[in-house]
């Protein structure tokens, strides 16, 4: 990490044409991803509504974050399989460290998550509601969710330069994740029925951002699942790293 950061030039401008490939040629580029994510948080926000029977100045900001913490979060997951075997020129032409890759990676989703954040201010903006000082809890959230997605990366990003089927696994397992993690629905339907959601660590990360974004604290049990899911990923991760780092060259 260390070695890293020494070379935080490189991934930076890495990240960064990472986006501007994706994008080439196009008229509006990635603020296409924004207009569309736009489009489906108000077309779902005004249908659940009215499923609900929930207040639209309530409902739509809820779901907003939500989608934008997910699609945040779940693009480490659906996008990781490709980070050591996308980049395979550079890693038999080149040394440099590997998490360098990571924080390429991470880069570049932090610069789509700052476009979609857009769509939040505006709805915001619209219902004429902000969340006061309480907002600024979210940095040190996003943060941990940041970190976690970083860290998940590197392990699947690894596990996939083995095993090719993985990403395919990681992908039909992200959509069943997001049916039973409270995004378009909100924890108190399920009444006494919570423990679908209390042992959820995808609903901790996304209250973790959301709740401080909508004016609220989240609670403690929150802080805790997420901080010790840091925790855990950082062993887990660091020990599977440490153990077959000097593989992966062989492995892509």
């Amino acid at each position: 990490m260390a070695s890293a950061a020494r070379q935080r030039r490189l991934w930076l401008r890495l990240g960064w044409n990472d986006i501007m490939q994706r994008y080439r040629r196009s008229v509006l580029g990635p603020l296409w991803l924004t207009v569309s994510m736009a489009i489906m948080i108000v077309s779902l926000g005004l249908l659940y509504a009215q499923i609900f029977q929930s207040r639209i100045d309530d409902f739509l900001p809820y779901l907003c974050v939500g989608f934008l913490v997910w699609g945040y979060f779940s693009s480490f997951l659906t996008e990781a399989g490709l980070l050591f075997v996308g980049s395979e020129t550079y890693i038999k032409q080149i040394k440099l460290p590997y998490t360098l890759y990571v924080c390429r990676a991470t880069w570049s989703k932090v610069i789509i998550f700052a476009h979609n954040f857009v769509i939040y201010l505006g709805v915001m903006a619209y219902f004429h509601s902000w969340p006061g000082a309480n907002a600024l809890l979210a940095v040190p959230g996003f943060l941990l969710v940041t970190i976690n997605g970083a860290l998940v990366t590197l392990f699947i990003g690894m596990a996939s330069a083995r095993f090719r089927d993985i990403p395919q696994l990681i992908g039909s397992l992200v959509q069943i994740l997001f049916f039973i993690t409270p995004i378009m629905w909100k924890s108190d339907q399920l009444k006494d029925r919570t423990l679908i959601v209390d042992w959820n660590p995808f609903y901790h990360l996304i209250q973790i951002v959301r709740d401080p974004l909508l004016g609220d604290i989240p609670t403690a049990a929150t802080y805790v699942v997420v901080i010790m899911m840091t925790l855990i990923n950082l062993v887990v991760v660091g020990l599977f790293f440490g153990r077959f780092r000097e593989r992966i060259s062989y492995w892509v």
